[in-house]
């Protein structure tokens, strides 16, 4: 069974549960369906309002014929209510454990959670350069999976630990952080996150990593050594393994370029003085290479000019290889389709649909360049991926006919309980169709879909 298939499985099973007891009952959703609400959530991504319902309001201000045509509105947040990726029954048993070690914190966002990342693992192998970093997925629910990080703009949200390439930002690896763990790690949180990322049966062996001071530390250089995948980062002096020696310290007031290093086996450590004090720690650079980098320095008579300072290697690679995570966030954002909701595993299904989406995006970029293509932009690519996913890309488009056209609606079938099909605009059952361009229409009081159709067709 698909993973789409058993999302819709659990939707049907929650959103049944939860309308018991009200005067209408719950109608199961199809796949087809949820491909179709899959479609109007990338879509939101690409066109913003403030409120969901304005996407569906017929008015000069707000004149949006694409959601309609794809899924009633009523229909629409109906799935978003009952939205539930894990099975209600899964939930009972899981909440009773509450309170001990078998208690899965993220039973609700499985088997999504489990499947996306399968899927980032499976259809594309990382260049040489990775990077690891931490994402933040903003959420206002209630959930004791919140984290606090003051140095991200996103202060208030959920901590994702992500492994990404460092040239095009594909999302290769993640998981997400469930907080402290009754049982703590000897080597801590930082050592454990990035050897439960780089797995080298799955990812291999020969990559360069770059990761920040948060994970930078002695002893996981030398054991992502014995995976033969090298390291390089930023440092913090406190870190246990780093050299205290003050022979040959850089004066508080060197100048700008000015370097020392040390080595300790196949661990090179190097200070570099910048704008402030650089401290580097690296198993694949040498310490000097040669490699300068433009600074503007102010002389003695005040003006400004443009020098060549000297710079290490491993400071040179890092500022050019550990923005992969940063450049995965940055395409996730531009088009993000996270919608507000008091659920929390809500807002990772949300936010698991922003990293398909992107790694998609950089495959079929990828794809375009091997058959020497001009790929699309994101923004097109989206655009694409809509139609294709609510099925319109194969569907009969709207009429450009003459303005002496005759349209009259006519009935399907003899009997108008019999042979209802679904309206081309509002996907409500109808026994009208348009007798000139054979479309069911609905052709009702409050549902004068055979008009709208008609006028997006340029007749009026």
């Amino acid at each position: 069974m698909s993973v789409l298939q058993t999302i819709v499985e659990h939707t049907n099973v929650y959103g049944g549960k939860s309308q018991q007891g009200r005067e209408k009952p719950w109608s199961n959703i199809s796949v087809e369906d949820f491909n179709s609400y899959l479609a109007l959530v990338v879509y939101m991504g690409l066109v913003k309002v403030s409120a969901l319902t304005d996407y569906w309001r017929r008015s000069r201000v707000y004149s949006f014929p694409l959601p309609a045509e794809i899924m009633s509105c009523r229909k629409f947040l109906t799935i978003t209510n009952a939205l539930h990726l894990s099975h209600p029954q899964n939930d009972e048993e899981n909440e009773k454990k509450k309170g001990t070690a078998a208690y899965d914190r993220l039973g609700k966002i499985k088997p999504l959670y489990d499947n996306i990342r399968d899927a980032c693992r499976t259809f594309f192998h990382p260049n040489q350069n990775i990077s690891i970093d931490e994402r933040m997925v903003a959420s206002k629910a209630r959930s004791g999976l919140k984290q606090y990080m003051k140095n991200k703009p996103t202060k208030w949200g959920y901590k994702l630990f992500v492994l990404a390439d460092s040239l095009c930002g594909y999302t290769c690896e993640f998981f997400v952080y469930e907080g402290k763990s009754p049982m703590p790690s000897q080597k801590g949180l930082s050592y454990e996150s990035v050897m439960a990322l780089v797995d080298e049966k799955m990812l291999g062996t020969g990559y360069k990593l770059y990761v920040d001071n948060f994970y930078t530390s002695p002893m996981l250089f030398r054991d992502l050594l014995h995976k033969k995948i090298w390291a390089c980062g930023t440092i913090r002096p406190n870190r246990i393994g780093f050299p205290k020696t003050i022979t040959n310290k850089l004066p508080r007031n060197a100048p700008r370029g000015s370097m020392r290093w040390l080595r300790e086996d196949r661990l090179l450590f190097v200070e570099w003085k910048d704008t402030r004090e650089v401290l580097m720690c690296s198993t694949l650079h040498k310490a000097y290479e040669g490699d300068t980098v433009q600074r503007r320095l102010k002389n003695k008579d005040g003006q400004w000019s443009q020098v060549h300072v000297p710079i290490p290697g491993a400071v040179l690679d890092y500022n050019k290889f550990m923005g992969g995570v940063d450049l995965s966030d940055a395409l996730i954002g531009y088009y993000k389709v996270l919608h507000k909701t008091r659920k929390w595993y809500r807002t990772f299904f949300f936010h698991f649909v922003d990293i398909a989406v992107v790694n998609a995006f950089i495959l079929h970029q990828h794809l375009a360049r091997a058959r020497n293509e001009k790929p699309l932009t994101q923004k097109a690519f989206r655009e694409t991926l809509v139609l294709e996913l609510a099925g319109l890309e194969s569907r009969k488009a709207a009429p450009r006919a003459s303005k002496d056209a005759c349209h009259n609606p006519t009935h399907i079938t003899d009997n108008s309980t019999a042979g209802r099909r679904k309206c081309q605009l509002c996907h409500q059952k109808t026994p009208i169709m348009c007798a000139t361009c054979e479309v069911p229409l609905c052709f009702l009081p409050k549902r004068e879909c055979f008009n709208d159709w008609h006028r997006q067709g340029g007749i009026y």
